[in-house]
């Protein structure tokens, strides 16, 4: 793998960009969305290595997180003890991180590491790839501007054609307040239609529209108090949009949480 990735080598086929919702902690306890995670990656290409962008890290410029096994990031507050017991020892890949270098051609890149995988990005990774044995480097997002971070995913696209899964990892809706644990609540207007909105315009794969989210997108200020959860979902576009082939499907949908789009999108 080091010499594939230091080289720019190929992979047999083209691995799709993705996008999902990472859900808390608490999805590793809801059996039917775990079986929907595990269930998509097993009809994935398996990677040679995963490239993580989760909401839960963003830092300008972009950083490399740790290239060597620590311990995880349990960046949420207030859970029973048993959810700080997680463990996710994927191997570490340093070469990732050279080849990402690389294709920034210079930009600033800095490195974090003693930094873990937060909850965005070993959370759904523990539901997809259980066994540990993908190697998996998170990078932080550099910025939360929509232009900036369709550029980002446009220069790491040729990642996808050495077997590296990019994820971006967020939520397309996301706010707090609204949160509702009643499995049987209904989600609100709101949310449908900015749920709606987005998907459509993933799936026409309308740039100009998607960059321009907080001014065209219904409810979105309900949707969206900060924007960290939704903007991943800019980066695998962006990792997708050259490729004609590369064709937008949602293999999860659903509401959770009341006002939570579950939408993954994956490109590819």
């Amino acid at each position: 793998m080091a010499q594939q990735l230091a080289n720019g080598g190929t992979h047999g086929r083209t691995m799709p960009a993705i996008f999902l919702a990472h859900g808390s902690p608490l999805l590793l306890d809801d059996r039917g969305w775990v079986s929907e995670l595990a269930g998509w990656a097993k009809a994935l290409p398996r990677p040679r290595a995963v490239l993580m962008l989760s909401a839960h890290w963003v830092d300008r410029p972009i950083t490399l997180g740790a290239t060597r096994s620590v311990p995880l990031v349990y960046d949420f507050y207030g859970f029973p003890a048993r959810y700080y017991q997680t463990t996710y020892p994927a191997p570490p890949a340093p070469e990732l991180g050279t080849r990402l270098r690389g294709l920034l051609h210079g930009q600033p890149v800095a490195e974090d590491p003693e930094r873990g995988l937060d909850h965005g990005a070993y959370v759904p990774l523990v539901c997809m790839y259980p066994d540990a044995d993908v190697p998996v480097l998170q990078v932080s997002l550099p910025t939360l501007e929509p232009a900036e971070l369709f550029q980002l995913g446009r220069a790491l696209a040729p990642l996808r054609q050495e077997g590296i899964l990019i994820v971006g990892s967020g939520f397309l809706t996301h706010n707090l307040r609204t949160i509702d644990f009643n499995p049987n609540a209904t989600p609100p207007a709101w949310a449908t239609e900015f749920d709606a909105w987005t998907a459509d315009v993933l799936a026409r794969r309308d740039v100009d529209a998607l960059l321009a989210y907080r001014e065209r997108a219904p409810g979105v200020r309900q949707a969206l108090p900060t924007h960290e959860h939704f903007v991943p979902v800019v980066v695998a576009l962006g990792a997708a949009i050259d490729d004609a082939a590369a064709a937008p499907s949602f293999p999860i949908s659903g509401f959770t949480y009341g006002s939570a789009t579950r939408r993954s999108v994956q490109f590819g």
